[in-house]
């Protein structure tokens, strides 16, 4: 007996699948809550934040106490580390985790009016002993910022006010590396004539290592990201449709995805597909502006966080605040690109099922046939 032809009911097949890729958009499916934590710290004041993935705990800095702060994901404050010998009233800024050497890395600064001071601590998080205390090689308007670490153990410091980068070594010795015209190609935003902005007086910023060998450099006064070789320092500017004016910190995530966040505007996502000759802003999230968000971070799952510190506030004197936050942030585009991917697998799933089902009737029937 010939067998009938299938081309029906494969058309049948055809048209849900079509039904269910580009028909109407289905609701989403109702996702987790954002990871908000409060806690409270008299007087911290943290401009910077960290992830330590071996502990699953936040570490951040102080504007106001030589302090290092461990923050649980339930808001469980500790002070993990004290160190009474540095500068009276310096302040921990950047901070970095050196994973492979057990290591946490400090920027330690001065503001004026007090005695200049920058220098990069090391921390063995073990024992939470000081390894060493590099002071930075020193110009006339240095403010030391972030920093991040590459495999080899170096650290590389941002600049604020000369607009270059130091390196540090893993056993502590310090020199200045990159210091690029394109650094100084724009001293203000040409966007915004307000030179009262707090972020026209300052300059590289935020710094990210990427591990191809270079790092992802911000400039708050332009809004510019630049690529600099972490090998010889050269730089050149990341080619971008728009300044991300304001921006303050920079973390990667682990699928190459950058988190630029700006305390006065919003977290940009950027994207490259080109190792960072060119990028694109792929997604914004808002912020509280109220709570001046100036750090950022990737933690546990590739989540991104943001610090609310207080840190304008802070920097006018002690006013007594304790509550603080750290935040996550998401991409909404990101979210509705996975709910539509949910529910075409749904679909698929649902259309293998009904051709599975009519398979077996057919086969049934065969088998009714013969008996």
């Amino acid at each position: 007996m010939p067998i009938s032809s299938p081309t029906k009911p494969f058309l049948v097949i055809i048209t849900i699948m079509v039904f269910f890729l580009l028909g109407p958009r289905p609701v989403p499916v109702i996702a987790r809550d954002a990871h908000v934590i409060n806690f409270r710290s008299s007087n911290l004041y943290p401009e910077s934040l960290a992830w330590d993935p071996l502990m699953q705990h936040f570490l951040l800095g102080s504007l106001r106490q030589q302090v290092i702060t461990a923050v649980s994901d339930s808001g469980i404050v500790e002070t993990y580390i004290s160190d009474t010998d540095l500068p009276a009233d310096a302040s921990i800024l950047g901070l970095a985790v050196d994973t492979p050497r057990n290591r946490l890395l400090a920027v330690v600064h001065s503001y004026p009016p007090l005695p200049p001071f920058n220098a990069l601590a090391a921390y063995d998080l073990r024992s939470r002993h000081r390894l060493f205390l590099s002071p930075l090689p020193s110009e006339s308007i240095d403010a030391a910022n972030d920093v991040a670490v590459d495999y080899n153990g170096n650290a590389f410091v941002t600049n604020s006010g000369g607009n270059f980068i130091w390196k540090v070594t893993a056993d502590g010795s310090a020199s200045i590396f990159s210091r690029s015209p394109k650094y100084l190609a724009e001293t203000n935003s040409p966007a915004d004539d307000d030179d009262d902005s707090p972020h026209n007086y300052i300059g590289l910023n935020g710094i990210a290592y990427v591990s191809k060998g270079y790092l992802l450099v911000v400039q708050s006064s332009t809004g510019k990201v630049f690529k600099v070789d972490a090998e010889d320092g050269t730089a050149r500017k990341v080619l971008l449709k728009e300044d991300l004016i304001g921006a303050e910190d920079i973390a990667l995530r682990s699928d190459g995805m950058a988190a630029v966040v700006a305390p006065m505007k919003e977290l940009w996502l950027l994207k490259s597909m080109d190792s960072w000759s060119e990028g694109v802003v792929y997604d914004k999230a808002e912020v509280n502006v109220q709570r001046f968000p100036t750090s950022v971070v990737v933690g546990d799952k590739d989540r991104v966080y943001v610090l609310y510190g207080h840190v304008d506030e802070g920097k006018k004197g002690d006013s007594g605040r304790e509550s603080f936050g750290i935040a996550e942030l998401r991409s909404k585009r990101e979210n509705e690109d996975e709910s539509v991917w949910i529910f075409v697998m749904i679909g698929l799933g649902f259309v293998y099922f009904v051709f599975w089902k009519y398979q077996m009737a057919r086969l049934v029937k065969k088998m009714n046939k013969l008996n």
